[in-house]
């Protein structure tokens, strides 16, 4: 998702002041271009970060590197995982892959569909819940692992052996106990907005949700990155 050749100085000076004055270690403009490269060799030459998406990517940089102090800026929790919101094509799927090479290997995020979730559940039951919750460490270890769960809000309620389970609310809410007890990091992304989110999973996770996650939404009028 570059800029067009007309605002790149400009750009590029806006966001060097931004990131001095705030004493950044990191040159933002510089991860932009080596973001949309990488970007490029794994999704194709049509990928790139369009203008209006900038702040978003730099909220998400600013996160998996750590960088505190442009985090704090940018009013983002490190402690918190990452839901991100944005119509579909957006690109929050392929930006939250992208982020993943950033990321220390304990804070890597395991990226999984929550329709695949959701069919597990069908086909193993419980198991699959405790799987994406409390067996959701590094073995041998009290290390939690991290998981972005894609498209939330997509998949059905699934049934085993009679019994109706509304999956991925029930895994958010276990990890939100994980978060308080073991600091289990969870990133979701989903095309719906918090009501939409709250019809299907009601109120007592949406609350839940504002202590697990930084809301990073793309614009309504960004540009859908599956187009041709």
């Amino acid at each position: 998702m570059t800029d067009t050749p007309n605002n790149q100085a400009g750009q590029e000076g806006s966001m060097s002041m931004k990131t001095k004055a705030i004493q950044s270690p990191y040159d933002y403009y510089q991860l932009m271009q080596q973001l949309e490269e990488h970007g490029k060799n794994v999704y194709g030459p049509r990928f790139r970060i369009d203008d209006i998406d900038r702040s978003v990517v730099v909220k998400l940089l600013a996160y998996f590197l750590q960088d505190e102090p442009i985090a704090t800026a940018e009013g983002i929790d490190l402690q918190k995982g990452i839901l991100l919101m944005g119509p579909i094509g957006c690109g929050k799927t392929s930006l939250m892959t992208l982020m993943r090479a950033l990321a220390p290997e304990s804070y890597r995020p395991q990226i999984v569909s929550c329709r695949d979730v959701s069919f597990e559940f069908g086909k193993i039951g419980y198991d699959a819940i405790a799987r994406y919750s409390r067996n959701a460490f590094f073995p041998y270890s009290s290390i939690p692992r991290v998981h972005c769960f894609d498209d939330l809000g997509v998949e059905q309620n699934m049934s085993f052996w009679g019994n109706s389970c509304n999956v991925m609310g029930e895994i958010l809410l276990s990890r939100y106990d994980l978060l308080i007890s073991h600091k289990m990091v969870t990133h979701v992304t989903t095309n719906l907005n918090s009501e939409e989110l709250e019809g299907i999973y009601g109120n007592r996770l949406r609350s839940k949700m504002r202590a697990m996650f930084n809301l990073i939404a793309f614009e309504l009028s960004t540009l859908d990155k599956l187009r041709s």
